[in-house]
């Protein structure tokens, strides 16, 4: 059913950016640099445009569920493009649009000098149209196109520079994880098809409370148990949870314009927004959410440690991101998934910011990424500086700032669950509420406080740049690219204060996310603070979480810049700590020697043993043997000689003539 929002206006957000890929693609040449990114950014910006619009229409109640294109129809399954927009849609719309956008113009200058321009333009644009067609989908085929589209177009983006062996094996890695995700989600999707027999999201939410009264065939499992599960494994593909959260890291050998699309507003929420959208699925299942929150929680707590040790400054934040991805899976453990939405939207724009104003550190120390080259930047890149100072107090739930909001619901959220897993998920968020404020303000006081170390780099690298004198100017990038940040640092700021009693305790979701009150209050406890923005802030002060983040900012002060030694100390002491968390919990090893190992094995094994032994040796020669056995019998009696073959006839027309008057010569004697 439409209401409101005109089917025209949908297809022009969803295809404007397609419209753009394909001019920077296909016809960059032609057009040049300019007029490549020129039409990806006018493309996003009327994208943006238009979602805007959209959100404000659906804001005075307007909604959109309908069909666009019937592709087919077997039996009674139908296969088409359709859109939904609800508040859960055009929020997001909003959010990828705005953050590509800023992306867009950033990119001209942080690429300014790379002769892959076009073809890294026609690709981010194509990435929006990809995460458009994802969250406006109203069926699973188009989720399913969507889904497998970004992680199509991720593999281009973290392999563009495919010269670099680093970003080939990044670009793979991250291909394969994600196909190990994307099988359990298939399989989600094909167990709604079979037991619901449609792939409307309404029509299978309809039917979700007939398949949590089935089994799943050969067990005592619950049908509905092992479909979100197995949804829910495609989700930890894409958000990178534990254990397929490998290539997450990996991927920062991508431009840093692809970091803050990829990991900040788009593909990484892409499983945030999908388990959101199926709540009418795992509210029927207590197993599968206590599933989804004790994998949050492993991943919220377990990738901050990881940051802590990091160097590389998009490194650090790529761990924050991965952290930040298990807050939010919490919250959707939690029923609060209003909640983990909420968190989705305010992290997207602090954690842009904070990727974009990597990239500028990085443009300014002439793409030196080791923070312990840094430090002193503050006075050379004071906008750089002053925004991600915001981004970073945002980031570890500073009051008043839009991650305090939703970072504090969270923890809320996780307190009032009543699941097997909620004491462990209230441990993981609180403790990573001092974990993520340590190593966040490390990196921004290595980098912007203390000694002017790129003077005389401790780690020089293969990019370092100094003048005959052996100085490196430091310098603030160009408007281009600092423009971004600072209209990204605001609604870091602000978004959150404005947006939270609307979006938690208001209707804005009330007919895109449903929870069974009776059964989880997480969202009841949320509620109880979230209506009253002003009071939560004033409150979150003299809250745990609060002080717990104030103790990671002054203790990385205290190690950092007052009492350097202390850290140099504790290294040589937690060495074998230090060694664990450096290997990254092994889990690479484990990847690399174990499941990649064996399954090398059963593949050498399915060669060597199948496809040589049984079907070449056996079925292939084999009887390519057995023919010329044969055929070497043959030719004993095939000489070619007329003699011969006539003694040959002769000998069968006596045999044929005494085969035929033999039961005669019988009767006579």
């Amino acid at each position: 059913m439409a209401s409101g929002i005109s089917q025209n206006l949908l297809l022009t957000i969803a295809l404007a950016p397609l419209a753009g890929a394909i001019v920077a693609g296909l016809f960059g040449w032609l057009v040049g640099r300019r007029g490549a990114h020129s039409v990806t950014i006018l493309g996003v910006l009327v994208s943006f445009v238009c979602s805007a619009m959209v959100l404000q229409q659906v804001l005075e109640g307007a909604r959109f569920a309908g069909t666009i294109y019937e592709w087919a129809v077997l039996g009674g399954l139908k296969m088409e493009v359709g859109f939904l927009v609800d508040g859960l849609t055009a929020m997001m719309m909003v959010v990828v649009t705005f953050v590509s956008l800023m992306v867009h113009i950033y990119t001209i200058g942080y690429m300014a000098d790379d002769p892959g321009y076009q073809r890294f333009f026609a690709y981010i644009s194509l990435f929006t149209f990809s995460m458009l067609m994802l969250v406006m989908s109203n069926n699973f085929l188009q989720l399913f196109f969507g889904w497998e589209a970004v992680g199509l177009v991720s593999y281009l983006l973290i392999g563009f520079w495919f010269k670099k062996p680093t970003a080939i094996f990044a670009n793979l890695k991250a291909f394969v994880v994600n196909r190990v995700g994307d099988f359990g989600f298939i399989l989600g999707i094909g167990l709604i098809v079979a037991y619901a027999g449609t792939l409307n999201y309404a029509e299978a939410f309809a039917k979700g409370g007939e398949l949590a009264g089935l089994g799943f065939p050969g067990t005592d499992w619950s049908l509905i148990t092992v479909t979100c599960v197995c949804l829910f494994i495609g989700a930890m593909g894409k958000s990178a949870q534990f254990p397929l959260h490998v290539w997450l890291p990996d991927s920062m050998e991508g431009p840093t314009p692809i970091s803050a699309l990829i990991h900040a507003a788009t593909m990484v929420t892409a499983g945030i927004f999908m388990v959101a959208r199926m709540s009418p699925l795992f509210e029927l299942s207590d197993t599968a959410l206590n599933f989804v929150l004790v994998i949050g929680a492993i991943t919220a707590l377990f990738m901050g440690f990881l940051g802590v040790i990091q160097n590389d400054i998009k490194r650090v934040i790529a761990y924050s991101t991965l952290s930040q991805l298990g807050y939010m899976t919490v919250a959707l453990g939690a029923s609060a998934y209003s909640v983990a939405v909420f968190h989705l939207m305010t992290h997207a724009f602090f954690k842009a910011l904070l990727f974009l104003g990597a990239g500028s550190v990085i443009i300014g120390m002439h793409h030196d990424q080791d923070i312990r080259n840094m430090g002193g930047l503050r006075k050379y890149m004071p906008i750089t500086w002053i925004t991600a100072l915001l981004g970073s107090l945002a980031l570890i739930g500073t009051p008043f700032f839009s991650g305090f909001f939703s970072k504090d619901s969270i923890i809320l959220a996780a307190g009032a669950s009543r699941l097997p897993g909620a004491a462990f998920a209230q441990f993981a968020v609180l403790a990573g509420v001092f974990v993520t404020a340590f190593y966040s303000f490390r990196m921004y006081f290595l980098v912007f406080h203390g000694e002017e170390r790129f003077r005389h780099k401790p780690f020089p690298g293969e990019h370092d740049h100094a003048d005959a004198h052996g100085h490196v100017h430091v310098h603030e990038p160009p408007g281009v690219v600092w423009w971004p940040l600072v209209l990204l640092a605001i609604p870091s700021v602000v978004i959150g204060y404005m947006t939270m009693a609307p979006l938690l305790v208001g209707d804005f979701f009330k007919d895109s996310i449903f929870v069974d009150g009776a059964r989880h209050g997480a969202m009841a406890e949320v509620g109880k603070h979230a209506g009253h923005a002003l009071e939560m802030a004033l409150h979150g002060f003299s809250g745990l979480p609060f002080w717990l983040a104030l103790a990671g900012v002054v203790t990385a002060w205290l190690f950092y810049l007052k009492a350097p030694a202390i850290p140099v100390a504790l290294d040589k002491a937690l060495k074998p700590l230090r060694v664990i968390l450096e290997q990254k919990y092994y889990m690479d090893w484990f990847n690399e020697n174990v499941i990649a190992r064996g399954a090398r094995l059963i593949g050498t094994g399915l060669w060597k043993g199948g496809d040589q032994a049984v079907i070449d040796g056996v079925l292939i020669n084999g009887s390519a043997r057995v023919v010329g056995a044969f055929a070497g019998l043959l030719r004993l009696v095939q000489t070619g000689q007329l003699y011969w073959y006539a003694l040959a006839m002769a000998l069968g027309v006596f045999g044929l003539l005494t085969w035929r008057l033999w039961p005669f010569l019988s009767a006579a004697l």
